[in-house]
């Protein structure tokens, strides 16, 4: 049972990075909008665009990893405290 306090601090780190990548995805994509640019029609539009799709491309890979580790890290915390409670009810 000593371990899980510390496991509880790893979880919250992985939590509060993955919802402060998602908060500024979202502030990211505020702005975004769905468009069809014709070609020599609005290139600073275009630009502005195409710099938030990039942006949010290169988000996406640690999102989905500290989303990834944030959920399992939940499912081992919730098994090892119920493996705990468990064993202390058959005591």
């Amino acid at each position: 049972m000593s371990a899980l306090p510390a496991l509880i601090v790893v979880w919250a780190v992985f939590t509060g990075l993955f919802l402060a990548l998602l908060a500024y995805n979202a502030t990211l994509t505020r702005y975004e909008e769905n468009q069809l640019f014709l070609e020599g029609s609005n290139p600073d539009e275009k630009q502005m665009q195409s710099t938030i799709v990039r942006k949010v491309q290169r988000m996406m890979p640690f999102i989905r990893t500290l989303g990834t580790l944030a959920g399992v890290m939940t499912v081992v915390i919730v098994a090892i405290y119920t493996l705990d409670a468990w064993r202390r009810i058959h005591e």
